[in-house]
């Protein structure tokens, strides 16, 4: 189950659960706990997420939890509260804020 939020949607206020993968092309302001966020290169998220993979292009702002892999791209900026498996960041992504990776026994936790 795959949740698209558009370029001009703005979505917000919400709890996003049951959803496989979100994609976030538009603005969202929610918390979610799902497997995966995409967040598009002009989308942004404010908010708390719990994903087991994050693949961020745009804005993430807020509270995230990615127990098995965070990936910020060129064009990518997260800040925030962020704990992580493994991490990849492409040259030109910027993270800032509380920053640590996950201990291997926070990565096993289920949801």
């Amino acid at each position: 189950s795959k949740l698209i939020v558009g370029p001009n949607i703005k979505l917000k206020g919400v709890e996003i659960d049951d959803c496989d993968t979100l994609v976030v092309e538009g603005r969202v302001e929610a918390t979610m706990v799902s497997r995966a966020i995409q967040i598009a290169e002009h989308g942004a998220f404010n908010g708390k997420v719990d994903v087991d993979v994050a693949e961020i292009r745009g804005t993430f702002q807020g509270e995230m939890t990615a127990r098995k892999k965070l990936v910020i791209h060129a064009s990518g900026r997260v800040s925030g509260k962020i704990r992580y498996g493994k991490m990849l960041v492409q040259e030109g992504g910027e993270m800032s804020g509380d920053v640590a990776a996950l201990s291997p026994q926070e990565q096993a936790v289920a949801r």
